[in-house]
């Protein structure tokens, strides 16, 4: 038993668009109806439950006589304003069928990781939950560009798991869990735990079905961000959704690898784009790595970029190798004027950090 998942208090889980359509890429009404009966039986049970769903556009498939998901953009997007529809529409009927009320928020990823919008997504989960109402994310494919491409509700269930402090975050699909190779592969056998995400060798090159997005490759990033920020994981089939919600071994657990990090944090390591390189010299590196000091100008060799005070840099170390990502504590241009000056050289002057300790997180 996982018992990290049996008893959560906070559940995310994140449903595929395979697993959600039939053999003619149409939604498939009964499926919804099983995940609904499963998680409303979970949202009965005290437990703060979001469903994180893909399918928007792989619903307007067949009314719009589409027989596979579509390749350009625009059409991709018609599809889903038209999917989104039909989609939120099947799930508030199926948990109404147990009393549930459901809400839908669509969002991007960029939604989730921008300090400025991420804490109005957390407020309107977090009044949902006060309400008993089952929040359900999609992505918002109507207004996203970039964004659609392999992975993204992937990546958006673990990140939104970590902004909610989810105890379990669950990826269904229509593969049973990791396996030592390609599925197909004759001996392959599934994996039950990944206590290191970076140490696995294994064959991730599955692309999603059809109607889908998503790959392994996608499904392990979203674990190693979930794993991070203190959230176990289930990677697994949807058939199997009310086993895995019951802790059973089923699928591939990934248990949690560290405490919760700060929401800020988690906006640094994963989305900020770095205004600016900060190169430190091999003192600092070693401060940096082995004490996990703050870094002082006194340990800056190079300024590269503009930036303001607060904005996100990257630090570089021997052969400019990043070794972390940080909050600057100087504009560019005044950082620039205290390279390599320690307190004592700048007089009455107390130099602040060019990046706090507590403002900061290392690669690994």
């Amino acid at each position: 038993m996982r018992p990290e998942v049996e008893g959560a208090k906070r559940v995310v889980v994140k449903v595929g668009s395979s697993s959600l359509t039939d053999s003619k890429g149409q939604l498939d009404l009964a499926r919804v109806a099983q995940f609904a009966r499963e998680l409303a039986a979970l949202h009965d049970r005290g437990v703060r439950v979001v469903l994180v769903t893909s399918g928007a556009i792989a619903a307007a498939l067949g009314p719009l006589g589409l027989r596979r998901r579509p390749r350009d953009l625009e059409t991709q997007q018609a599809a889903a304003a038209v999917g989104q529809g039909l989609l939120v529409r099947a799930y508030s009927d199926a948990f109404a069928e147990h009393g549930v009320h459901v809400a839908q928020l669509l969002l991007t990823v960029e939604d989730v990781l921008r300090p400025k919008t991420y804490r109005n997504a957390l407020n309107t989960i977090s009044r949902l939950f006060r309400l008993g109402v089952v929040p359900i994310v999609n992505e918002n494919d109507t207004v996203a560009t970039h964004e659609i491409r392999f992975g993204d509700n992937d990546r958006l269930a673990a990140l939104i798991a970590h902004l909610v402090r989810a105890d379990a975050l669950l990826l269904m699909s229509d593969v049973d869990g990791l396996y030592t190779a390609h599925p197909e592969t004759p001996g392959a056998s599934r994996i039950d735990r990944v206590d290191d995400i970076s140490a696995l060798e294994v064959d991730t090159s599955r692309v999603g079905s059809k109607v889908g997005t998503g790959g392994m490759r996608t499904k392990l990033l979203a674990a190693d961000i979930a794993t991070q920020a203190g959230v176990s994981v289930v990677l697994g089939n949807a058939d199997d959704l009310g086993k895995a919600l019951a802790g059973e071994d089923v699928g591939t657990f990934f248990p949690a690898r560290r405490k919760r990090r700060p929401r800020r944090l988690l906006w640094l390591a994963f989305a900020a784009e770095p205004r600016g390189f900060l190169e430190v010299d091999e003192g600092a590196e070693r401060a940096l790595l082995s004490r996990h000091a703050s870094l002082l100008a006194a340990g800056v060799r190079e300024v590269r970029g503009t930036f303001a005070e607060g904005e996100p840099v990257e630090i570089l170390g021997a052969g400019g190798r990043t070794i972390g990502r940080g909050f600057v504590g100087y504009s560019s241009a005044d950082l620039t004027l205290e390279l390599g000056r320690s307190n004592a050289e700048a007089g009455h002057r107390s130099l602040r950090p060019a990046v706090h300790r507590d403002h900061m997180m290392l690669t690994e």
